[in-house]
Protein backbone atom coordinates (compact mmCIF):
# COMPACT_ATOMS: atom_id res chain seq x y z
CA UNK A 1 0.00 0.00 0.00
CA UNK A 2 1.53 3.61 -0.60
CA UNK A 3 -0.36 6.77 -0.61
CA UNK A 4 0.22 9.20 -3.46
CA UNK A 5 2.84 11.86 -2.13
CA UNK A 6 4.59 14.61 -4.03
CA UNK A 7 5.66 12.74 -6.90
CA UNK A 8 8.11 13.73 -9.24
CA UNK A 9 6.70 14.40 -13.10
CA UNK A 10 8.84 11.56 -14.19
CA UNK A 11 7.67 8.98 -11.50
CA UNK A 12 3.96 10.12 -11.97
CA UNK A 13 4.07 9.78 -15.75
CA UNK A 14 5.94 6.63 -15.51
CA UNK A 15 3.32 5.26 -12.77
CA UNK A 16 0.87 6.53 -15.65
CA UNK A 17 2.36 4.36 -18.24
CA UNK A 18 2.49 1.36 -15.83
CA UNK A 19 -0.86 1.30 -14.63
CA UNK A 20 -2.32 -1.30 -17.00
CA UNK A 21 -0.11 -3.84 -14.77
CA UNK A 22 -1.42 -4.57 -10.86
CA UNK A 23 2.18 -4.92 -9.50
CA UNK A 24 4.66 -1.80 -10.52
CA UNK A 25 8.05 -0.96 -8.90
CA UNK A 26 8.04 2.26 -6.76
CA UNK A 27 11.55 3.33 -7.46
CA UNK A 28 11.71 4.86 -3.43
CA UNK A 29 10.81 1.71 -1.53
CA UNK A 30 12.65 -0.64 -4.06
CA UNK A 31 9.78 -2.96 -3.64
CA UNK A 32 7.09 -3.82 -5.94
CA UNK A 33 3.02 -2.93 -4.49
CA UNK A 34 0.28 -3.50 -5.66
CA UNK A 35 -1.74 -0.55 -6.78
CA UNK A 36 -4.94 1.51 -8.19
CA UNK A 37 -5.56 1.70 -11.74
CA UNK A 38 -4.92 4.79 -12.88
CA UNK A 39 -4.90 5.28 -16.95
CA UNK A 40 -5.01 7.65 -19.63
CA UNK A 41 -8.13 8.04 -21.83
CA UNK A 42 -7.78 10.44 -25.07
CA UNK A 43 -4.67 11.82 -23.82
CA UNK A 44 -6.10 12.76 -20.73
CA UNK A 45 -4.43 11.56 -17.57
CA UNK A 46 -5.87 11.56 -13.76
CA UNK A 47 -4.24 14.36 -11.44
CA UNK A 48 -3.82 13.82 -7.70
CA UNK A 49 -2.88 16.12 -4.83
CA UNK A 50 -0.39 15.24 -2.30
CA UNK A 51 -0.66 13.18 0.57
CA UNK A 52 -3.77 11.05 -0.85
CA UNK A 53 -4.78 7.12 -0.22
CA UNK A 54 -5.88 5.40 -3.14
CA UNK A 55 -6.78 1.37 -2.62
CA UNK A 56 -5.22 -1.20 -4.50
CA UNK A 57 -8.52 -1.68 -6.59
CA UNK A 58 -9.74 2.04 -7.03
CA UNK A 59 -10.07 2.58 -10.68
CA UNK A 60 -9.20 6.49 -11.62
CA UNK A 61 -9.52 6.76 -15.57
CA UNK A 62 -8.69 9.84 -18.00
CA UNK A 63 -9.44 14.01 -17.04
CA UNK A 64 -9.86 13.46 -13.35
CA UNK A 65 -8.40 16.15 -10.61
CA UNK A 66 -8.25 14.78 -7.28
CA UNK A 67 -7.01 17.28 -4.68
CA UNK A 68 -5.03 17.18 -1.41
CA UNK A 69 -5.30 14.77 1.71
CA UNK A 70 -8.07 12.58 0.06
CA UNK A 71 -9.13 9.02 -0.40
CA UNK A 72 -10.34 6.85 -2.69
CA UNK A 73 -11.46 3.58 -1.73
CA UNK A 74 -11.86 -0.13 -2.42
CA UNK A 75 -13.42 -0.63 -5.46
CA UNK A 76 -14.36 3.16 -5.94
CA UNK A 77 -14.58 4.06 -9.87
CA UNK A 78 -13.72 7.78 -11.03
CA UNK A 79 -14.29 7.71 -14.62
CA UNK A 80 -12.99 10.62 -16.74
CA UNK A 81 -13.34 9.56 -20.04
CA UNK A 82 -16.55 11.34 -21.37
CA UNK A 83 -15.90 14.72 -19.55
CA UNK A 84 -13.92 16.19 -16.37
CA UNK A 85 -13.96 15.30 -12.71
CA UNK A 86 -12.51 18.01 -10.67
CA UNK A 87 -12.44 16.78 -6.70
CA UNK A 88 -11.28 19.25 -3.93
CA UNK A 89 -9.22 18.63 -0.76
CA UNK A 90 -10.23 16.57 1.90
CA UNK A 91 -12.53 14.83 0.06
CA UNK A 92 -13.22 10.76 0.69
CA UNK A 93 -14.73 8.45 -1.71
CA UNK A 94 -16.01 4.90 -0.18
CA UNK A 95 -15.91 1.36 -1.21
CA UNK A 96 -17.96 0.58 -4.20
CA UNK A 97 -18.80 4.52 -4.88
CA UNK A 98 -19.05 5.87 -8.58
CA UNK A 99 -18.18 9.20 -10.53
CA UNK A 100 -18.95 9.68 -13.83
CA UNK A 101 -20.36 12.39 -15.96
CA UNK A 102 -21.95 12.53 -19.38
CA UNK A 103 -20.34 13.34 -23.13
CA UNK A 104 -20.19 16.87 -23.97
CA UNK A 105 -23.04 17.98 -21.84
CA UNK A 106 -21.71 17.49 -17.81
CA UNK A 107 -18.92 17.50 -15.89
CA UNK A 108 -18.76 16.42 -11.99
CA UNK A 109 -17.30 18.99 -9.38
CA UNK A 110 -17.03 17.69 -6.24
CA UNK A 111 -15.73 20.25 -3.15
CA UNK A 112 -14.12 20.10 -0.28
CA UNK A 113 -14.65 18.39 2.81
CA UNK A 114 -17.15 16.20 0.47
CA UNK A 115 -17.84 12.29 1.90
CA UNK A 116 -19.28 10.31 -0.75
CA UNK A 117 -20.85 7.27 0.54
CA UNK A 118 -20.05 3.69 -0.31
CA UNK A 119 -21.79 2.73 -3.40
CA UNK A 120 -23.29 5.49 -3.59
CA UNK A 121 -23.42 7.44 -7.49
CA UNK A 122 -22.91 10.98 -8.47
CA UNK A 123 -23.10 11.62 -12.07
CA UNK A 124 -22.52 14.85 -13.77
CA UNK A 125 -23.27 17.37 -11.00
CA UNK A 126 -22.16 19.92 -8.61
CA UNK A 127 -21.62 19.29 -5.31
CA UNK A 128 -20.09 22.05 -3.11
CA UNK A 129 -17.85 22.09 0.19
CA UNK A 130 -19.11 19.95 3.51
CA UNK A 131 -21.54 17.53 2.07
CA UNK A 132 -22.37 14.40 3.28
CA UNK A 133 -23.81 11.76 0.35
CA UNK A 134 -25.01 8.64 2.01
CA UNK A 135 -24.64 5.29 1.44
CA UNK A 136 -26.29 4.30 -2.11
CA UNK A 137 -27.23 7.92 -2.36
CA UNK A 138 -27.83 8.74 -6.13
CA UNK A 139 -27.19 12.08 -7.51
CA UNK A 140 -27.95 12.37 -11.66
CA UNK A 141 -27.18 15.35 -14.13
CA UNK A 142 -26.96 18.86 -13.80
CA UNK A 143 -28.01 18.78 -10.33
CA UNK A 144 -25.93 21.69 -7.64
CA UNK A 145 -26.00 20.43 -3.70
CA UNK A 146 -25.00 23.76 -1.76
CA UNK A 147 -22.76 23.48 1.28
CA UNK A 148 -23.07 21.73 4.47
CA UNK A 149 -26.16 19.09 3.29
CA UNK A 150 -26.80 15.65 4.36
CA UNK A 151 -28.22 13.87 1.41
CA UNK A 152 -29.74 10.80 3.00
CA UNK A 153 -28.78 6.66 2.12
CA UNK A 154 -30.69 5.61 -0.76
CA UNK A 155 -31.72 9.08 -1.57
CA UNK A 156 -32.21 9.37 -5.75
CA UNK A 157 -31.79 12.95 -6.67
CA UNK A 158 -33.72 14.17 -9.48
CA UNK A 159 -31.73 15.38 -13.05
CA UNK A 160 -32.13 19.23 -12.48
CA UNK A 161 -32.47 19.43 -8.66
CA UNK A 162 -31.01 22.35 -6.61
CA UNK A 163 -30.46 21.27 -3.20
CA UNK A 164 -30.30 24.25 -0.52
CA UNK A 165 -27.57 25.04 1.65
CA UNK A 166 -27.86 23.53 5.43
CA UNK A 167 -30.94 21.12 4.98
CA UNK A 168 -31.24 17.47 5.28
CA UNK A 169 -32.61 15.52 1.57
CA UNK A 170 -34.29 12.52 1.70
CA UNK A 171 -36.26 9.63 -0.42
CA UNK A 172 -37.19 8.99 -3.69
CA UNK A 173 -37.19 10.91 -5.31
CA UNK A 174 -35.07 13.18 -3.08
CA UNK A 175 -36.89 15.95 -0.91
CA UNK A 176 -35.94 18.83 1.80
CA UNK A 177 -37.11 17.00 5.43
CA UNK A 178 -35.52 19.92 7.83
CA UNK A 179 -32.42 22.10 8.43
CA UNK A 180 -29.46 21.05 9.83
CA UNK A 181 -28.54 21.51 13.68
CA UNK A 182 -24.98 23.18 14.33
CA UNK A 183 -24.75 19.44 16.52
CA UNK A 184 -25.92 17.32 13.72
CA UNK A 185 -23.72 19.11 11.10
CA UNK A 186 -20.94 18.47 13.51
CA UNK A 187 -21.57 14.59 14.15
CA UNK A 188 -22.15 13.66 10.83
CA UNK A 189 -20.37 15.71 8.05
CA UNK A 190 -17.79 17.11 9.72
CA UNK A 191 -17.24 13.98 11.90
CA UNK A 192 -17.09 11.28 9.09
CA UNK A 193 -14.77 14.11 6.72
CA UNK A 194 -12.45 14.18 9.64
CA UNK A 195 -13.05 10.39 10.55
CA UNK A 196 -11.87 9.19 7.10
CA UNK A 197 -8.77 11.40 7.22
CA UNK A 198 -7.80 9.28 10.01
CA UNK A 199 -8.68 6.11 8.68
CA UNK A 200 -6.71 6.73 5.04
CA UNK A 201 -3.83 7.56 7.17
CA UNK A 202 -3.41 4.27 8.84
CA UNK A 203 -2.77 2.63 5.32
CA UNK A 204 -0.25 4.98 4.32
CA UNK A 205 1.75 3.93 7.28
CA UNK A 206 2.56 1.02 5.20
Amino acid sequence: RICCRSWSPSWRKWYIESASSKWIHHKTYGKFLKMALIKKVRGLEPRIGKDCFLAENATIVGDVEIGNNCSIWFQAVLRGDVNSIRIGNSVNIQDGAVVHCTYEQSETIIGDRVSVGHKAIIHGCEIKEDVLVGMGAIIMDHVIVESNVLIAAGAVVLENSHLESGHIYAGVPAKKIKKISEDRFNNTIKRISENYSMYASWFKED
